[in-house]
């Protein structure tokens, strides 16, 4: 069970991993051995997720969430395989506790009278720029 927030732990099952070889340093290395992990996490269908985490999981993830909402961390940033497996779980982690606090609730606030004297200052500015940019009629 790893977990993430004091309500929410999500079981390591739920996550599954694939490797693949990894560009970037590491010379022979990186020909020889599959060190890029790509972790993925069925967030639409996962029971650990309450409804509202999820759907905020889901639009923070972005390009990163495929149509099924499957969530897809693809890490190949250091050269052994159990760093990169890390680093993707810890992403996973941090995104999830991002959905997990709600977002702050927006207070309605009015316009400050200055500020309504500015805005109608300066339509009556706009105003009679444009008025004046109109030709002069011969109707006199």
């Amino acid at each position: 069970m790893i977990r993430v927030a004091e309500t929410i732990s999500i079981p390591e099952d739920e996550l599954s991993f694939a490797f693949a070889r990894s560009s970037g340093p590491g010379g022979q290395n990186v020909n020889k051995v599959e060190t890029a992990v790509e972790l993925r996490f069925d967030a639409a269908r996962s029971p650990s997720l309450p409804d509202s985490v999820r759907a905020r999981l889901l639009r923070l993830a972005g390009s990163r969430a495929s149509s099924e909402g499957v969530v897809i961390f693809f890490a190949q940033r250091f050269r052994s395989q159990e760093k990169n497996r890390e680093d993707a779980v810890s992403r996973l982690l941090a995104l999830i506790q991002k959905a997990a606090t709600p977002p702050k609730p927006r207070r309605k606030t009015r316009p400050t009278l200055a500020s309504k004297e500015r805005r109608l200052t300066a339509k009556r500015r706009t105003s009679g720029i444009k008025r004046d940019r109109k030709p002069v009629s011969d109707a006199d």
